[in-house]
């Protein structure tokens, strides 16, 4: 069976697929700003030698990097609400699932950066009397943050990419909106070719970015 090819309908459904985008740039910004936000409260955290402190932490992070992402969602929008007696939105549902699950990679990105710092740089900080948050934001952090910059553009990169998940909660995202022309044309085969190449065209520079600073790391090191 040879199948006819047609490109050319999908020109009337063009702001669709430009609101599309633009719920899911809004949704990767605003959940990255979050996810940042709770990585370093949780990241930080984590740092502290306290063990009350340390298993709720670990607990949170580990079911967020155990479980897929796909669940998650379906979790807090079905499930958490029965808990809570609170009918949870679509929106608020993704919002909070993406940012806490890329929280939970960030915030190891965040430990692991600052533990990368040579311990005589800790002990340069102490000896100079810098007080601990002093010590952190002066000395520590703007060095871990050049080793954090790579992982954390690739994490946000697949942050761009989880986004499509939340069309399965009808958040009117790319994908979401992909799959209502589908359901329009009966064209699935163009629809989605087009989706792709939109998600790539999204992608494929942050990816570039990536690769640039981290050879450019290698060259300064």
């Amino acid at each position: 069976m040879h199948y006819q090819w047609d490109f050319v309908f999908l020109l009337r459904y063009a702001p669709l697929f430009w609101r599309g985008i633009l719920v899911t740039l809004g949704y990767t910004a605003g959940t990255i700003t979050l996810g940042l936000i709770i990585g370093l409260l949780v990241g930080m955290g984590r740092l502290s030698k306290s063990k009350l402190l340390n298993f709720p932490l670990i607990a949170f992070i580990e079911a967020f990097r155990c479980t897929p992402l796909l669940v998650q969602i379906v979790w807090f929008y079905y499930a958490l609400p029965v808990l809570i007696g609170i009918q949870i939105p679509a929106i608020v549902a993704a919002i909070l699932t993406l940012s806490c699950y890329t929280g939970a990679f960030y915030a190891e990105i965040f430990r692991g950066g600052i533990i990368s710092i040579e311990r005589g740089q800790w002990d340069a900080a102490r000896a100079l009397g810098l007080r601990p948050w002093t010590m952190m934001r002066q000395v520590i952090l703007p060095q871990a943050i050049r080793r954090m910059i790579p992982p954390f553009v690739n994490q946000s990169i697949t942050q761009l990419k989880n986004t499509s998940l939340v069309s399965t909660i009808a958040v009117p995202d790319l994908l979401y909106n992909g799959s209502l022309i589908t359901a329009d044309t009966y064209r699935p085969l163009e629809v989605y070719t087009v989706v792709a190449l939109i998600y790539f065209a999204l992608l494929f520079p942050s990816t570039m970015l990536a690769q640039w600073y981290e050879r450019r790391m290698e060259r300064g090191r």
